[in-house]
């Protein structure tokens, strides 16, 4: 795609990479056949070819409107379109630098603003978001269906190990997780155990940066990825092997560490291999020998329901941000058959749950439609429970209250 960019963009180095982008584009259309904006609106500016021709207006310098804020909106960045576009066209990024411009050039009206604030000094803070829901679940009886299906149960918690093996891994207590699912990452740390690896948890460690980087707040994204690259390099550097990422969110934010500083020379080549070091467990998990907790899962006084019994089936639900960012698709239904759970058939895997971060709060309609799309495709082989990798979609489809939802790891612990 010819592309003169407007000088207002080609001198500032953030918008260096959008040439490039918009160039291997080759108007194939293959991304419309996976998008799922497009799939339910049927509208070609709600796909990613839509998109990039509006974004290529926008950078050679075309007036920008409240339509193109509109249709970038509705955009879930759920990468499903980069799996499937033939020329590699890096969309995400794009759209990332899209919304930047669209932002100073079509302001929101102040009660967008004001959310968009409000959910960036909430969300991204363990200790804000923990009390606030607490609060929320103490009074979730009450509240109104639209605002209770957000509010998770409190659930028992789990017992953390206290081990000191040789073999050591990271792992960063992230924002929403921490409180809304604590039990995920005990689970970890008990499956680890078990393999003779410690969890080493930096409590210091603040968001990954994708709330603020997704509502356009990139400065305070690399101001978080660095915080984070400061406390992460340091045990790295002591032998840690890894830094165990278990929501595929924050992985994936995680992981473009490296692109995100390319522009910092100080923080640059530490962003780089602290990206390298970030690690989805599953793909931990499928470089070690699992025999111990295989044959922990298959022993009956042991396993309880962990096997099936009196669970049934599973549906494995792959988050986009695993399968389209980390490139791990049907990475964790593969394991739990390899450890014998009964996992459910499903379909339209590559599709989007609606959850993408904080989507289900902005687009509350299409999310909710997608979400229910979703359910239909996890559930027509009747499973009793669904697992997901990550806490945005495990939050998101257990608010419809269908099937009861958990992280996959808690299925190995139980």
């Amino acid at each position: 795609m010819k592309t003169i960019i407007a000088k207002e963009f080609a001198d500032q180095p953030q918008f260096a990479p959008v040439k490039d982008i918009l160039q291997a584009c080759v108007h194939c259309g293959f991304c419309t056949a996976t998008c799922p904006t497009y799939l339910l609106l049927g509208d070609e500016r709600d796909s990613p070819r839509g998109r990039i021709y509006m974004m290529k207006a926008m950078f050679e310098g075309e007036q920008v409107t409240q339509e193109t804020r509109h249709h970038l909106d509705r955009c879930l960045t759920c990468r499903s379109c980069e799996t499937t576009c033939p020329s590699g066209v890096e969309y995400g990024h794009l759209v990332d630098l899209g919304r930047v411009v669209v932002e100073q050039k079509a302001p929101r009206p102040m009660h967008q603003k004001l959310l968009r604030w409000g959910l960036r000094q909430i969300l991204p803070y363990r200790s804000r978001f923990g009390p606030l829901l607490k609060l929320g679940q103490l009074v979730r009886p009450m509240l109104p269906v639209v605002i209770k299906q957000h509010v998770p149960l409190a659930v028992p918690q789990l017992v953390a190990p206290q081990s000191n093996h040789k073999r050591v891994m990271l792992s960063l207590p992230g924002c929403a997780q921490a409180s809304a699912a604590p039990n995920t990452d005990i689970a970890a740390a008990q499956v680890l155990d078990q393999l003779g690896i410690t969890l080493k948890v930096l409590h210091q460690s603040g968001c990954c940066g994708a709330v603020n980087h997704h509502l356009n707040a990139h400065e305070k994204a690399l101001e978080q990825a660095r915080h984070n690259i400061d406390l992460i390099w340091p045990e790295l550097q002591a032998g840690a092997e890894a830094l165990v990422i278990t929501a595929s969110g924050c992985g994936a934010a995680l992981q473009e560490y490296g692109h995100m500083l390319r522009d910092d020379l100080t923080y640059v080549d530490k962003a780089k291999q602290v990206s390298k070091a970030a690690k989805d467990i599953v793909e931990i998990l499928g470089q070690e020998d699992l025999a111990p907790i295989k044959a922990k899962l298959n022993n009956p006084q042991v396993a309880g329901k962990a096997l099936g019994q009196g669970l049934g089936k599973v549906a494995v639900h792959c988050p986009c941000t695993q399968q389209h960012a980390m490139q791990l698709p049907f990475k964790v239904k593969a394991l739990l058959d390899h450890l014998g759970l009964d996992t459910a058939a499903t379909k339209n895997d590559h599709l989007c749950c609606g959850s993408a971060g904080t989507y289900s709060l902005l687009q509350p309609d299409l999310s909710h439609q997608l979400r229910s799309q979703k359910i239909k495709d996890l559930t027509i082989d009747s499973p009793q429970l669904i697992v997901t990798a990550n806490i945005g979609c495990q939050l998101h489809l257990g608010g419809a209250g269908n099937v009861p939802v958990k992280h996959w790891l808690e299925l190995l612990v139980e």
